[in-house]
């Protein structure tokens, strides 16, 4: 994936609040800075990376996983790969993967943005520039774990882990873009 897609992803999207807009262009300014690997895994100063909310048909829980690096119950999500197409259709990729539920449907822009610092798969200390998309599971949809998950689970929305990371603050961009 380009950086050049990843930005004008970015640029059509329109944030909830002033600090998602500010996080916003210091992504699309990091993508002009490294046109060339701002989405590869090997760019040690961090890199983009595409997540998913996955929420039930109802939208009363969402599917977590519990990361076995991260030792937390997290969204799905994590690299772009050379043959996606864009931030959103790497989310997607990714919820589909690590879920095991075909026939999810994904929102054509981004709902959350964050920037943390994290040991990924290279072993070094670097950023995650994480795209988060919402997504919804199809009635009846069952998660398979894979071998990126210790675990997988549905969280009803007012009953996430204590130690859940940023979704709860996912889940109240999803109620407010819904209401």
């Amino acid at each position: 994936m380009k950086p050049a897609v990843a930005i004008e992803e970015l640029r059509a999207w329109s944030p909830p609040n002033e600090a998602q807009a500010a996080l916003r262009e210091a992504l699309v300014a990091f993508c002009l800075a490294r046109p060339d690997d701002a989405c590869l895994r090997e760019c040690e100063p961090g890199h983009l990376t595409a997540s998913a909310l996955v929420l039930d048909h109802t939208g009363e829980r969402t599917l977590l996983t519990l990361h076995p690096r991260v030792g937390r119950w997290i969204q799905l999500g994590g690299h772009c790969e050379p043959g996606d197409a864009s931030l959103r259709e790497a989310a997607l990729r990714e919820a589909t993967e690590e879920s095991g539920i075909p026939g999810l449907e994904i929102a054509a822009h981004p709902l959350h943005i964050d920037v943390h610092p994290v040991t990924c798969s290279l072993g070094l200390p670097t950023r995650h520039l994480d795209v988060r998309y919402l997504v919804r599971a199809p009635a009846g949809a069952v998660p398979v774990i894979s071998d990126e998950s210790t675990d997988l689970a549905w969280w009803p929305l007012d009953g996430l882990p204590a130690d859940s990371d940023t979704v709860s603050t996912m889940v109240e961009s999803a109620r407010l873009s819904a209401g």
